[in-house]
């Protein structure tokens, strides 16, 4: 099944990021989160994609995973900054043999120690999507990042709104935002893009944040600000991990109903892998949702 056909049953989307082991690191832990997180009955769950070793593999072995055993419908990224066009390719024929329908086309962070662009690699994911469409002869549903905020490497929103833009209209299905913490960045967003035409299905990034550490790292690398409010919370709670989680766990619920309040279909809960933390959010948004 595609995501698209999934809008069509539903009147609201709610799908789980995760994000597979890292190299050589064990299966087990990620299959049993997964597994827990299936259990919450999510339209999707989306797998992340790492930069070089095997970390591609473990993708498509996680989505799998998702896609055939736990009947979960399945959203693979692919990043193409850091594989070649060939190897790209090579991934996508895999996520087909698979079964998997959906793919979250990516250029991804450009590596420190990477000269770019490189012959035989793409240099924007336009370029990648682009070429799944001309290739695939409509068996993929292809989803796209967007950045509320802009993307950290643009000089405006304005300009960031044209690449968006350059991206739907070679083929798009739907877009799932950056995370963010301040829900009138998002509204404003929605209404940029409704006015530069395009009007695509779009899931807004919510994180709960548990770790502070881990916070201030995704901001940096993400040019994602912090809201006030949410830096007092942080800064009260950081040292206490637990005072953190729930605090966090409230934030992205008091997230999720001004969002549904204000008509947007659909959340992409950045899990982190932590299916206590969705399930409790889950539990809080249970009515809300019916």
């Amino acid at each position: 099944m595609k995501i698209t056909d999934k809008l069509k049953e539903e009147d609201f989307v709610v799908s789980f990021e995760v994000f597979p082991p890292k190299n050589d690191a064990p299966f087990e832990p990620v299959k049993n989160a997964v597994s827990k997180l299936s259990e919450l009955n999510p339209s999707f769950m989306s797998v992340t994609y790492g930069a070089g070793g095997g970390v591609s593999n473990n993708t498509i072995d996680i989505a799998s995973y998702i896609e055939n055993d736990l009947d979960t419908m399945a959203l693979a990224h692919l990043t193409c900054v850091s594989s070649s066009q060939d190897e790209i390719s090579d991934t996508v024929n895999k996520l087909k043999s698979k079964n998997i329908n959906n793919i979250l086309a990516l250029r991804g962070d450009i590596p420190k120690d990477m000269e770019f662009p490189n012959a035989g690699y793409y240099k924007y994911a336009y370029q990648l999507i682009e070429d799944i469409k001309s290739k695939d002869d409509g068996d993929f549903c292809i989803g796209a990042a967007c950045y509320p905020e802009g993307h950290i490497e643009s000089n405006n929103k304005e300009k960031d709104i044209e690449f968006l833009k350059q991206k739907v209209d070679c083929g798009v299905d739907f877009l799932v935002t950056q995370m963010f913490f301040d829900n009138n960045v998002m509204y404003n967003f929605l209404y940029r893009a409704l006015a530069n035409d395009i009007n695509l299905p779009v899931f807004a990034g919510v994180m709960p944040v548990t770790n502070s550490r881990q916070i201030k790292r995704i901001c940096e690398l993400s040019g994602t600000n912090l809201t006030p409010r949410f830096k007092s919370i942080v800064d009260k709670f950081g040292d206490n991990p637990l005072a953190l989680k729930q605090a966090g766990i409230a934030y992205a619920t008091e997230q999720i109903i001004d969002l549904v309040a204000n008509g947007v279909k659909g959340i992409h809960l950045y899990t982190m892998n932590k299916p206590e933390v969705a399930e409790k959010i889950m539990e809080n948004i249970s009515e809300i949702l019916k």
